[in-house]
């Protein structure tokens, strides 16, 4: 099997009803994180505003923001709580033109009416599902998108509870296969208190044994790393060498690690605050081409909702974004779905599993 990316095909302008479709209206902002009343919300799907009399495609767009036209004719999608007094923000709730705002969703199998994107699988997915076609295509999706795209990882805290798990995510992050990672402090706790002292949670990642005082583990990890002011700097002074923090340091990946109201610690890096911790999140979520969300409903919810199902190149091509949601609960990856991220593949299995097939189809050499 080889891969290739689908041709994105825009609009046909020349339409009759795109044609004859008026300009779009816009009005300014009345204060600074709230929108005019009327105000048009994004989705995930392409989007194109008319602006004298030319089409123009809203190209950094995520679902469920405003669009802001700049004065130089930008269009900026923004979410609601950072539009600032005055923004000129388009007005529109139709989608089909007749505001001169048109969604564009089967620009990737030749624009014609009725089909699906081929990257687009509607449907609800269970334990039942045969995963061999998807596993194939992931495959060879990450082979192309290791020299050509950007893979990103939204982990929950399960890849550490595993050995294997932690050595097979290590290989894929050490072999070039992840560009960015997004967690919150309970992945990158365990992974280090893996790296430090072969536990999760006070149990062996290998036996799963209970460690005698081993609830502590954890906890001094979180203590060990704020004394050392960093998880780079805790690498350091222990001379660790062994799991999916250490493989990202390694390598120069870019972490966004985002708390939450129950966090012991937490490390140094994370996020406290969750429109910080938002803003971080969707600055990585721009770059990427692939998101891979595993075992973590609300990350992998959060970056489904920021996740466009298209990106625009920088010599202006139009090419999909491909998002897979994988979990052992068919539950969380279908309320992903529910929420509308429908430019998504979802696969019900435990991701320990699933990662280390990657791993093996891949090639790579687990630890």
């Amino acid at each position: 099997m080889s891969f290739s990316l689908p041709v994105y095909h825009e609009p046909d302008f020349t339409a009759p009803s795109l044609a004859a479709a008026p300009d779009v209206r816009w009005e300014a902002a009345p204060a600074d994180g709230v929108a005019p009343e009327y105000y048009h919300s994004t989705s995930m799907y392409p989007e194109y505003f008319k602006l004298n009399g030319t089409w123009t495609l809203a190209e950094e767009s995520r679902m469920d923001s405003s669009v802001v036209l700049r004065p130089d004719g930008h269009l900026d999608v923004v979410e609601n709580r950072n539009l600032r007094k005055g923004d000129c923000v388009i007005l529109g709730r139709s989608e089909r033109g007749e505001e001169g705002i048109y969604m564009h969703c089967t620009g990737f199998t030749g624009g014609e009416e009725g089909l699906d994107d081929q990257f687009v699988f509607r449907q609800g997915r269970s334990r039942e599902t045969s995963y061999a076609r998807d596993y194939d295509q992931l495959i060879e999706l990450l082979r192309y998108e290791r020299e050509h795209g950007k893979i990103l990882w939204v982990m929950g805290p399960a890849f550490a509870f595993d050995a294997g798990a932690r050595a097979a995510m290590a290989a894929l992050v050490e072999n070039g296969y992840c560009h960015g990672l997004l967690a919150g402090n309970a992945l990158a706790t365990h992974d280090l208190e893996g790296a430090l002292l072969h536990t999760a949670l006070g149990q062996d990642i290998y036996t799963q044994r209970s460690q005698p005082n081993g609830h502590y583990n954890h906890l001094d990890v979180c203590n060990r790393v704020r004394r050392c002011g960093s998880i780079p700097a805790f690498i350091e002074e222990y001379k660790l060498d062994d799991g999916i923090l250490c493989a990202c340091v390694k390598k120069g990946v870019p972490l966004v690690l985002t708390g939450s109201i129950r966090d012991d610690g937490p490390l140094p890096e994370v996020i406290g605050d969750v429109y910080k911790g938002q803003n971080a999140m969707r600055a990585l979520v721009k770059t990427g081409t692939t998101v891979i969300c595993l075992a973590t409903m609300l990350h992998t919810i959060a970056v489904g909702n920021m996740t466009p199902s298209f990106r625009v190149l920088p010599d202006g091509r139009v090419r999909p974004v491909y998002l897979y949601a994988v979990d052992a609960d068919e539950f969380v990856v279908n309320k992903l779905l529910d929420r509308g991220s429908l430019a998504a593949t979802t696969m019900v299995t435990n991701v320990q599993d699933f990662i280390r097939t990657v791993a093996r189809g891949l090639d790579l050499t687990e630890k």
